[in-house]
């Protein structure tokens, strides 16, 4: 709704959720001198109710923004049955989720635009485990984080130089905690971040063909168990003197940080085997991107890319060598590195056929000098295809038919190799009504249920395999009416990776 200088924006919605997945795990840990072989076949099953509301009101250049997520009855089921026996390992809400962030943005006439934002999390989560029916342990897990962020950016233009210059600054503070009801272990923590950048960059293109943006940024972090500084730079350039040839250069540098919960160091049981344990050692890391692309009659694109990430993280099941017990945790590799060749081509046959291909070739290489107490070195060539089709009847044709097909060969995650996956989409699509603002979709997705991998893991008296058997498989019908011009807006912006217990 819009009226003179104001203008209002209200979505809302409401999501009914239930899924199902199963894996079976094959576990020869090698303990006290000898094997002993542990199997494993897990259904996991869950259910939640998910609320979203995104609204803002503006007026002229000032805008107030809320983005919440509510989830109530969340419940998880975890069902094992194996060598050691029958396990229900149950997880509820005791009260909803709630995430709530509230947002304030003013740009003012002179190029300077000046934000603050304010993000509330609360989680509380009870985990039961049995073993057939014998209460075995149970444990409340509770998470309160409350986010302040500011940031004030200035814009000049300087002739054909445009300058930015600017400053952010947040503050977490997370109040998390873990008890059991028998087991003598506990935590009640509360962790306080603070991350604070400084930055300048600048932008220009040329008559000749070239434009170009780069900027540096100097990131310090802080929290109770590291503090230090980080250089990270960004640059884009482009050369277009003809829609013939383009080519394209992007260095882009990104720090990633870690789950609250994980920082706390808690305990988390699968079953009588299996545990996720946190890790208060754990780093935030720095992602290096790199891509240069040539794009031919601005349709044909071949991207040559490089990836490394700098003590990036994986979290893998380890056999501990001091007891019998399959450990779940997050911990900083030395490196992730990847290398590749991406080639996307489109094209056609007169309106009966449209198709898009996408080939990716990569090297892959992860490396840790001490994975728990053993290192590894793991690499591998991946090759990545697909092929999208669109079939038509006729020109003006209302209905259309897809089939796609994709096909990843054997990857690794870490020290852990995957074993290929491929899949087989189709669906067929109708428009109609005025201007056919009208859609009905049907779309099945990985048809004969192969966008699984199996995990194995063999190195340094490591032997563990694991199957999932996800239900990739699904069939949707989609519906759609678009009128008065009418565009959703894009919330996908909210991040909540680094919140929630269940890490």
């Amino acid at each position: 709704y819009a009226i003179k200088d104001w203008s209002f924006y209200l979505n809302y919605g409401l999501t009914r959720s239930k899924s199902w997945s199963r894996e079976e795990t094959w576990s020869n840990h090698l303990y006290n001198g000898k094997r002993t072989m542990i199997e494993d076949d897990m259904r996991r099953i869950s259910q939640n109710w998910s609320n979203t509301i995104f609204a803002s009101a503006s007026w002229k250049t000032l805008k107030l923004t809320y983005n919440g997520q509510i989830v109530s009855d969340s419940k998880s089921w975890n069902l094992s049955s194996g060598t050691l026996g029958n396990h229900t390992n149950a997880s509820n809400m005791l009260s909803p989720v709630g995430y709530h962030n509230i947002s304030l943005r003013y740009a003012a006439p002179f190029g300077m635009t000046v934000g603050g934002d304010y993000t509330r999390y609360s989680e509380n989560r009870f985990q039961s485990l049995f073993k057939d029916a014998d209460y075995l342990l149970g444990s409340e897990n509770r998470q309160n984080i409350n986010r302040w962020h500011v940031s004030v950016d200035q814009q000049h233009q300087l002739g054909q130089w445009q300058l930015n210059y600017g400053a952010e600054y947040q503050h977490s503070k997370d109040h998390s905690s873990q008890h059991y009801g028998i087991v003598d272990m506990a935590f009640d923590d509360i962790l306080n971040e603070d991350v604070a950048n400084f930055y300048v960059g600048t932008q220009r293109a040329f008559d000749w063909g070239v434009s170009f943006n780069a900027s540096a940024k100097g990131e310090y972090y802080h929290s109770k168990y590291q503090h230090n500084w980080n250089f990270i730079p960004q640059l884009g350039a482009t050369y277009y003197k003809t829609p013939k040839s383009i080519f394209q250069l992007n260095f882009n540098t990104q720090r990633i940080y870690p789950s609250y919960w994980e920082l706390h160091g808690g305990t988390s049981h699968i079953n009588d085997y299996s545990t996720i344990i946190g890790n208060p050692k754990l780093q935030p890391y720095i992602q290096y991107d790199a891509q240069f692309n040539y794009i031919l009659r601005q349709k044909y694109v071949a991207t040559l890319y490089f990836q490394y990430g700098d003590k990036a993280t994986v979290q893998l099941p380890y056999q501990s060598s001091d007891v019998l017990n399959l450990i779940y945790q997050t911990i900083n590799m030395n490196y992730e590195r990847v290398v590749g060749l991406n080639l996307h081509a489109p094209f056609n046959v007169w309106y009966i056929w449209n198709a898009t291909t996408t080939t990716n070739i990569m090297n892959r290489r992860a490396k840790a000098n001490h994975f728990h107490d053993i290192s590894f070195d793991n690499s591998k060539w991946i090759f990545y295809g697909s092929l999208t089709n669109s079939f038509k009847f006729s020109q003006n044709c209302p209905v259309s038919v897809s089939v796609d097909f994709s096909y990843i060969s054997p990857s690794l995650q870490g020290i852990a190799d995957l074993s290929a996956i491929w899949k087989i989409d189709a669906g067929v699509k109708w428009q109609f009504g005025k201007k056919r603002c009208c859609e009905l979709d049907l779309k099945a997705d990985d048809i004969f249920n192969k966008w699984s991998p199996t995990m194995t893991i063999s190195h340094a008296g490591q032997d563990y395999r694991m199957k999932v058997h996800d239900m990739t498989r699904n069939l949707k019908l989609t519906f759609i009416w678009r009128f008065n011009g009418f565009k959703p807006k894009d919330n996908s912006s909210v991040d909540t990776s680094r919140f929630g217990t269940g890490k």
